[in-house]
């Protein structure tokens, strides 16, 4: 159930609109932020129910972009690395599999200590700065193995 501090963020930001349903990924945003890292299937319907959709509606746009974590919480940084063809073509593969050994789990899964959650995803829209990925909110480019390792020891 949404707390009514996220309903009145949500209600603020539907004033942006002209059409209430398009504030559906802000309102996803917002969600997600309050609750941890995580969209649950009772807060979609509520955000359905204040925009004026049908909760499949909310759910199918949770499901295709990749910024939304809907079926399970993500870790506290969430490692999204791009694998489209510019950063597979300038070594992804070789980096996703690195992250898997270091961090001790497969694309998809998070760590036992709920701190990283290794994600791939189609693009992340930096083709000139390949290979790259996003942690949470911020993007690291031209990735190297020593890089990541540096990275991730920060985050630790």
């Amino acid at each position: 159930m949404l707390t009514e501090k996220v309903k009145e963020e949500i209600r603020e930001r539907i004033k942006k609109y002209h059409n209430r349903r398009s504030a559906v990924m802000d309102a996803l945003m917002i969600v997600q932020r309050d609750s941890g890292g995580y969209i649950s299937r009772e807060n979609m319907e509520d955000v359905a129910g204040m925009l004026g959709m049908q909760p499949v509606e909310v759910s199918a746009v949770a499901a295709f972009y990749t910024m939304y974590n809907y079926k399970r919480p993500a870790g506290k940084y969430h490692i999204q690395v791009c694998r489209n063809i510019t950063c597979s073509l300038l070594g992804a593969e070789h980096l996703i599999e690195h992250m898997e050994k270091v961090l001790g789990v497969t694309t998809g899964h998070t760590t036992k200590d709920s701190m990283f959650t290794l994600s791939t995803v189609e693009c992340l829209g930096s083709c000139g700065t390949a290979p790259m990925m996003q942690i949470n909110d911020d993007y690291y480019e031209n990735l190297t193995v020593e890089g990541i390792d540096e990275i991730l020891k920060g985050l630790k």
